[in-house]
């Protein structure tokens, strides 16, 4: 493998990477409820990795779930920008549907978070809840292991990249963490999208009754 590079690497450049992010609210006693995603495709153009199509979209929580002061505080969210808002089951199965040309793999930042509302909502948007989510956290720990954290303000800090003044939107969220994952995907050692599924990802739950059945 010596003198390869990932851009080489044929499963690498047919991959569209959608990298993701939610915020949301966290009702006692219930799962984590999205009032905010965003999504921006990184694939590989002309020898380059470039950005292509976003989405982004506000959900209405159930009632269950309601955006509380502490959530505005932390997101400028607000009660009055969620009203008359589509349900969540709504707009990711609006995303879902537009996720028509694999393979591509999800990017998130502590993918734990993202997968799981995913797997929540799996009836709804059934690809991407069956998608495996690279871990910009896991990716950082290997490429900057010297940091004593790496919590996404930590790596915007250290690789000098501003830090918007709309932090825990979700789309401001997902521009730097896809700033953040091409860069880490040029500082890090794979050389190919299996040796980095291998380090960084976070194997889809809904996709794993499919994955026994084939590999009893």
């Amino acid at each position: 493998m010596s003198g390869t590079h990932l851009r080489d690497d044929k499963d690498f450049q047919e991959t569209t990477f959608v990298v993701i992010d939610f915020e949301g609210t966290t009702p006692k006693g219930y799962r984590p409820e999205p009032i905010d995603v965003a999504v921006v495709q990184i694939g590989l153009k002309d020898g380059r990795l470039q950005r292509g199509d976003q989405f982004q979209a506000l959900m209405c929580p159930p009632v269950h779930a309601p955006l509380t002061p502490m959530g505005t505080d932390r997101t400028g969210i607000t009660a009055a920008m969620l009203v008359g808002q589509p349900p969540a089951r709504t707009v990711l199965s609006r995303l879902d549907a537009t996720l028509m040309q694999p393979p591509y793999l999800l990017v998130a930042h502590h993918a734990p978070t993202e997968a799981g509302i995913l797997y929540d909502y799996r009836d709804a948007c059934p690809r991407l809840a069956a998608t495996m989510v690279l871990d910009t956290v896991r990716m950082a720990r290997i490429v900057y292991p010297q940091l004593p954290t790496h919590r996404l303000d930590m790596l915007l800090l250290h690789l000098n990249i501003p830090r918007p003044h709309d932090r825990h939107r979700a789309m401001p969220d997902v521009q730097v963490t896809a700033t953040l994952f091409v860069q880490m995907l040029r500082e890090g050692p794979w050389r190919s999208l299996s040796d980095l599924c291998k380090d960084a990802g976070y194997p889809a739950k809904a996709a794993q009754p499919f994955q026994e059945e084939l590999f009893p």
